[in-house]
């Protein structure tokens, strides 16, 4: 395994001017002081990245505020129209990409379905183009505003190379999605996995902001943890913390497409929910047997109007995810834990309350006192959303590496040309 890098005052400088732009994103306008408590980094530090951030145009000066006794405070907010970035979930049965300002406020969408078996690398690099295309176009913004594309893609990633390394609900491997892609996209491309983006969305926008400690469960066709630890999102030594989904919940269990048994995954994520229901109701007409999500939303329906068997497979599910976050909760000692992506959104509060009452069951007394435990209040897709921070935090990583490629001796400056 590589050892990881270092991180150099470059990468230090990036990650404090991106932490700097997220404050004012969630807080503006806001004043430098007030960014230096948020961030914990010295004013002289704050001032001098502001004002970098307001040579780049991410960001514009919007007056002052009074303040008690002293002069008056120079107060900043994002530039919205300073720049577009594109943010893109590629799921087991759908892409969906989101094209936002600089504020993160969604201005165009655009879904591509994918059918059951649609899955070579080619097919959803197509999906992912001409949806991308068509938000561009809607959004009528100009390429060059666009500072870049996070795409968002299930299982484990190498951000570094740009590289799917194992979709276990494709049987993808060392796929190199990012290169695929830049044969069909122009703009600047940063991958990683819906885990992180979710965390990162409830982080900045969503149940997990102000919060030091959060864990944020995914629950769509596949199942993961995105973790934030210490108010910032932690990935692992080797980007692959969170694949909880993957853990063994019942011995001896279901066949996961990981190779293993009992996997979380196999009983709580919508195929597993599925079985859950051929097993109770084979007949049932709540089932689709090809269609998943047409069969959530007729479990959502059911609940709504109290048929005994959605409620039973609800039930069911969410006996088998509250052991499952009982260990989360055993484990990590979050403040919160955050339900969240599509399965959850479908079946929404009635499946939150049950959880509630199986974690309870099952996690120790004392962490259990300290979590809450609620549904995602993010109304745009939270993975779209996470995957667009990764494309602003590219771009700032590239911003400061053109910057440090332009520095050059002083007495060079003004040498002749040779």
């Amino acid at each position: 395994m590589k050892t990881p890098a270092k991180r150099t005052s470059r990468d230090i400088r990036t990650a404090n001017r991106y932490e700097v732009l997220r404050q004012i994103i969630a807080e503006s306008p806001t004043s430098r002081p007030v960014l230096a408590a948020a961030t914990g980094l010295s004013l002289a530090t704050v001032a001098t990245l502001v004002g970098e951030l307001l040579d780049l145009r991410m960001i514009t000066e919007v007056g002052f505020e009074d303040s008690a006794g002293g002069r008056p405070r120079g107060l900043v907010a994002v530039n919205a129209s300073g720049g577009a970035l594109i943010g893109v979930d590629i799921a087991e049965t759908y892409v969906r990409v989101e094209l936002f300002d600089l504020g993160l406020n969604v201005l165009a969408r655009a879904d591509e379905d994918m059918r059951p078996g649609e899955s070579l690398p080619e097919q959803v690099v197509s999906h992912v183009a001409a949806a991308v295309g068509s938000v561009v176009m809607q959004a009528g913004v100009e390429g060059a505003r666009v500072l870049g594309v996070g795409v968002s893609v299930p299982g484990q990633v190498d951000r570094a190379t740009g590289v799917s390394e194992y979709a276990p609900n494709w049987d993808w491997h060392d796929v190199p999605l990012l290169d695929l892609l830049a044969k069909h996209i122009a703009f600047p491309l940063y991958l990683d996995n819906p885990l992180r983006a979710s965390a990162v969305a409830e982080l900045w926008f969503g149940a997990a902001r102000g919060r030091g400690d959060a864990v944020v469960v995914n629950l769509g066709t596949g199942v993961g943890a995105g973790l934030i630890l210490d108010g910032g999102l932690y990935r692992g030594v080797s980007n692959s913390a969170g694949e909880w989904g993957h853990n063994t919940l019942v011995l001896d269990g279901r066949l996961c497409h990981c190779g293993n048994h009992g996997c979380v995954e196999t009983y709580v994520g919508a195929p597993g929910i599925m079985l859950n229901l051929r097993e109770l109701g084979p007949q049932s007409p709540l089932l689709h047997p090809e269609d998943q999500t047409a069969t959530i939303a007729a479990l959502a329906r059911g609940m709504r109007e109290q048929d005994p068997v959605a409620v039973k497979v609800v039930r069911d599910t969410a006996r088998y995810l509250g052991a499952g976050i009982a260990d989360l909760v055993n484990l990590f000692n979050p403040e919160v834990v955050v339900l969240s992506s599509w399965v959850a959104a479908a079946l929404g509060e009635p499946l939150v309350a049950e959880v509630r009452e199986a974690v309870a069951r099952h996690a120790l007394p004392r962490p259990m006192a300290a979590t809450e435990i609620v549904l995602s209040p993010i109304p745009t897709d939270p993975v779209c959303l996470g995957a667009a921070t990764f494309a602003l935090e590219g771009a700032l990583q590239s911003v400061g590496q053109r910057a440090a490629s332009r520095t050059i001796p002083a007495r060079s400056r003004t040498a002749p040309p040779s």
